[in-house]
C-alpha cells in the first residue's frame, strides 16, 4: 500500500485551546491550489501505480478517502490522540465498539439509548 508522509514533531498549535486545535488540525493548505480547508472528495475510486500500490493511500472511498482522512486526523489531533475514527452511521460505530468485547464482558449503558442501540444490546448481543 502507499504511504502518507507524516511529520514526527507535533504542530505548535496543539498546545492551544480546543477551538484552535479544531480549526487547524487535519487542515494543511493544498500545495496545488492554496486552499486552506480540505475539499470534499467525491471520488469513489482512486488510481493505483499497480494493484495495492496507491498514490496517496487511497484506493476506494468506502475504505478511505481524503475528506474522511482529514476529519479523522482533525478529531485525533484535537483530542490529543494518535488516531481518530469516523463512521457513516451510529450503528456502524456501535457495532465496531461491540466487536471489541468478548463473551462474559459487561457493558454499562443508560436506559435512554437510541432504540436501535438498545435492541442491539438486548436482542443481538444478549444471545452471544
Amino acid at each position: 500500500m502507499g504511504t502518507r508522509s507524516r511529520s514526527h514533531s507535533p504542530p505548535s498549535w496543539l498546545n492551544h485551546s480546543l477551538e484552535t486545535r479544531f480549526i487547524h488540525s487535519g487542515q494543511p493548505h493544498d500545495s496545488r491550489t492554496g486552499a486552506v480547508t480540505v475539499p470534499i472528495s467525491l471520488a469513489t475510486t482512486f488510481a493505483q501505480h499497480s494493484p495495492g500500490v496507491t498514490y496517496a493511500g487511497f484506493e476506494y472511498s468506502r475504505t478511505n478517502n481524503p475528506t474522511r482522512a482529514a476529519l479523522e486526523k482533525c478529531v485525533a489531533e484535537a483530542e490529543s490522540c494518535r488516531f481518530g475514527l469516523s463512521f457513516s452511521s451510529g450503528c456502524a460505530a456501535t457495532m465496531t465498539i461491540l466487536a471489541l468485547y468478548k463473551t462474559g464482558d459487561h457493558i454499562v449503558a443508560g436506559d435512554d439509548l437510541y432504540g436501535g442501540t438498545r435492541r442491539l444490546f438486548t436482542r443481538f448481543h444478549d444471545e452471544k
